[in-house]
């Protein structure tokens, strides 16, 4: 799970440093490293001079790494579906009802979220 959410960062956020990633993730700079180095070695992810400082590297994500990351999202929407569609409809009409409070908590616990 920790390099679905790597790969989720790095899809929204990329090239970025190792530091920005662990700050963002809320992860020790040691353990995100280890994560992309275990990535790089898969293939989904690439290090390279960061442009913008060429003493620093930044962390991009590979055609591998985007494919990987949407079959995953692929995968988490069909089980996400076949279970909403196993509840009856007032059980659906609640989860309906609450999804705009449920995303306003997921903006408020994302520490790249403006609010």
């Amino acid at each position: 799970m920790a390099q679905v959410e790597l790969l989720q960062v790095l899809a929204e956020h990329s090239p970025a440093r190792v530091g920005d990633i662990a700050a963002r993730q809320r992860l020790a700079v040691s353990t995100v490293s280890g994560l992309i180095g275990q990535m790089i070695g898969a293939g989904l992810v690439a290090r390279a001079v960061d442009p913008r400082d060429r003493r620093a590297s930044a962390v991009t994500l590979t055609d591998a790494g985007r494919g990987q990351l949407a079959a995953w999202a692929q995968a988490h929407e069909r089980r996400l579906s076949e279970a909403l569609e196993s509840l009856d409809a007032d059980d659906r009409s609640a989860v309906r009802a609450a999804l705009p409070a449920l995303l306003r908590i997921a903006d408020l616990l994302d520490p790249g979220s403006p609010s």
